[in-house]
């Protein structure tokens, strides 16, 4: 019986290790920032994937059309390829992350490799648009606690999501605006895609009207779009207010 109850303990452990690492709020391996102050106005739009063209350029009409400010997290490959793009968002103002060189999921990677990725990709950044923030969100939300230990050393910051439009297989616009709704509560961080991660061109047509509808939707209701660092710097004032 003690064999059994020990093998049904171990299964299970292993089952919570395994969701704790790809679970976008969870806390198991190492601190990350996932959502602002619950009941909070801020929603923070993020996008990953890009630079995608043309649909990172659609984007950034329609959030220029509103006045708001995203995060984009970039494959540092794909800004290699499209610079121009990158150099975009960042002169139009949104922070611009670390989203790995070639987005492979990093708790299958070596300490070396996933060191390498996130060089890679940092330098990538750095030539085609200087500094930038030092955000950094693993592809497919995988991380373990060598994956955040090794960011912190590069100086980098693991930010997560706690809102999915599940825009990456490319749905109706329609069906990305209620997955979000469905999931909103506020200080919310939102995860959509500009691009994919498989090859530049994905169609991300239908995330960029959802976008359109979104902000307006929300900002009908008196919510506030921030950037990830604006909401990162709200909720340090908060903690710092209430010690």
């Amino acid at each position: 019986m003690l064999p059994t109850v020990i093998g049904l303990a171990t299964a299970a452990a292993a089952s919570a290790a395994g969701y704790q690492s790809m679970a976008p709020t969870g806390q198991w391996f190492g601190r990350t920032f996932a959502e602002g102050m619950r009941g909070s106005k801020q929603i923070a739009l993020t996008f990953d994937d890009g630079p995608n063209d043309p649909h990172t350029l659609k984007l950034l009409e329609v959030l220029a059309k509103h006045n708001v400010r995203a995060t984009f997290f970039m494959i540092g490959r794909y800004v290699q390829q499209r610079p121009d793009i990158a150099r975009a968002v960042a002169q139009a103002g949104h922070v611009v992350g670390n989203h790995t060189f070639t987005h492979p999921l990093l708790i299958f990677e070596s300490a070396s490799q996933t060191r390498q990725q996130l060089a890679d990709c940092h330098q990538a950044l750095q030539d085609a648009i200087g500094e930038h923030s030092n955000l950094f969100r693993p592809p497919f939300g995988g991380r373990r606690p060598a994956t955040i230990r090794i960011a912190r050393e590069l100086g980098l910051q693991t930010v997560m999501w706690n809102v999915t439009g599940h825009d990456w297989n490319a749905p109706p616009a329609a069906v990305i605006e209620k997955k979000v709704a469905r999931q909103m509560r506020g200080g919310d961080v939102v995860l959509l895609h500009d691009g994919g991660h498989r090859a530049l061109g994905a169609d991300r047509a239908q995330t960029v009207i959802a976008t359109d509808n979104l902000i307006q939707r929300y900002k009908d209701q008196g919510r506030e779009f921030v950037t990830l660092e604006e909401m990162m710097k709200a909720v340090r004032s908060q903690l710092s207010a209430v010690s």
